[in-house]
């Protein structure tokens, strides 16, 4: 039948095809309805769309939902994304523990004394080997310190009679510990480096 109607049918073949036709009510039922659509197709081929007609189009879909434009651009972003999902967890956590820590705390020290559960003291005549950080609470030095001072969330330093060969910082602002927490953490894995260089 296809042939037929492509007119690439043998002369052979269009004979028993016209034959069959006369006896089978089916196929001759087919065949007018592919004569139909072909002659369907073939008056419309002159059809030409309208100018803008793509826009047209475009403008009356549905706008596409907010949810699928980000998931879109979040599987187009996998690094932006992960390193912003990072960024907000870090700061959660940063802002929760900065909250959540208001007891007071001292390095351990054998050499430091605390009175009233709130001042750290480093007693005259005794020495502090390294640093120590004083959390939510103050801290008096009337002998000697040896390392840096930092008081984070704390009233103040006590000046004393006392020295301290290092830095004396406080830190009352979430940005200051913040960015404390950030140089304790780069020195510790700069520390982790040396000593892996040191052992080769």
């Amino acid at each position: 039948m296809h042939e037929y109607l492509d007119e690439e049918i043998p002369e052979e073949h269009k004979q028993e095809l016209k034959e069959h036709l006369q006896i089978c009510a089916d196929c001759k039922q087919h065949f007018n309805e592919l004569v139909k659509t072909v002659a369907l197709v073939q008056s419309t081929s002159h059809i030409q769309t309208p100018e803008n007609f793509t826009e047209k189009v475009m403008m009356h879909l549905p706008r596409e939902k907010k949810k699928v434009g980000i998931k879109r651009w979040f599987g187009r972003h996998p690094i932006l994304t992960a390193a912003a999902v990072f960024i907000i967890f870090m700061t959660a956590s940063v802002f929760a523990s900065w909250n959540q820590d208001d007891n007071f705390s001292v390095t351990k020290n054998k050499n430091i004394i605390i009175e009233n559960n709130t001042t750290a003291v480093v007693p005259e005549g005794k020495t502090v080997e390294g640093d120590i950080v004083v959390k939510n609470g103050d801290i008096r030095i009337e002998g000697k310190v040896d390392g840096n001072v930092t008081i984070i969330n704390g009233n103040n330093y006590l000046a004393s009679a006392g020295t301290v060969t290092g830095e004396i910082e406080e830190i009352n602002k979430v940005f200051d510990w913040l960015w404390h927490k950030i140089k304790d953490i780069s020195s510790e894995v700069l520390q982790l480096f040396n000593s892996d260089k040191d052992a080769k």
